[in-house]
């Protein structure tokens, strides 16, 4: 009888460790699916949304479909995606490209980015009628693409980069009318106005802490559009934290025509 009790406690422990991703949904919680790569798992930005979205009397529940340098024609040959897209009952989707590709020329994005945001946000529709889509915008690389593409110069800068960027992710979202969280806009901002702060890893390209906070401010502000004080810090200084918000709210509120936010 030990053993038997014993048996099921450890297969107990296996299940949760396996399904560590997805944190237990409540039936008053906001449903959030996380699609991307390193740059939303670094810092485990998901968290740092849910505990913003607590300091504000929201529940979170996030589940996540991440892999490190995946870009989304990737993840639509998981079927763990289309599993947990069919299964239904999203309220927002989360939706991030591999960093460098929606940076390359128009051509190639309409070919090799486009046609997969389009094909999640149709499988999300599918199963969630009311989900709200999210397409995260992310940022320049501090000293241009780091996979420049021959012939194409216009992504060689931080500034290059980060408008291809840009215009890239409000196609994506016109298209599927989603809504575009403009955390490379934030960055922009912060780049131009407060250099001290450090936003990327040592790497150049991923985000440190201090970007992805400004990363969470500015998805929690795309999900709930409205001004908010919070004193959740993620480890960072008050002022910093401070700044921070400010910054990734205004460039979310600024813009909300922009960004296909209703």
């Amino acid at each position: 009888m030990k053993k038997m009790v014993k048996f099921i406690m450890l297969a107990l422990m296996l299940l949760v460790a396996v399904s560590g991703h997805a944190e237990s949904a409540k039936s008053d919680s906001v449903r959030v699916l996380w699609i991307g790569n390193s740059y939303t798992f670094f810092n485990d930005l998901p968290a740092m949304v849910r505990d913003i979205a607590a300091t504000r009397g929201i529940p979170v529940s996030n589940t996540e479909v991440l892999k490190g340098g995946e870009r989304l024609k990737g993840h639509l040959e998981n079927p763990r995606l289309h599993e947990l897209l069919r299964e239904g009952g999203w309220d927002y989707v989360v939706v991030q490209e591999n960093s460098s590709l929606p940076a390359y020329d128009t051509g190639f994005v309409s070919r090799e980015t486009y046609p997969y945001a389009h094909a999640i946000d149709s499988l999300a529709h599918a199963g969630s009628p009311d989900v709200k889509v999210v397409f995260y915008m992310t940022w320049g690389h501090k000293y241009g693409n780091i996979r420049p593409k021959k012939g194409y110069p216009l992504c060689d800068t931080f500034e290059g980069m980060q408008e291809r960027l840009k215009t890239s992710y409000l196609e994506m979202t016109y298209r599927d009318d989603a809504r575009c969280a403009p955390a490379g806009m934030a960055w922009a901002a912060v780049r131009a106005d407060r250099p001290d702060i450090i936003l990327y890893n040592a790497d150049t390209f991923h985000p440190a802490l201090a970007g992805s906070y400004l990363n969470a401010v500015t998805i929690f502000t795309t999900m709930f559009p409205r001004h908010f004080q919070t004193d959740y810090t993620a480890g960072l200084s008050p002022a910093d934290a401070e700044y921070l918000q400010q910054v990734g709210q205004n460039v979310v509120l600024d813009n909300l025509r922009l960004l296909n936010i209703k």
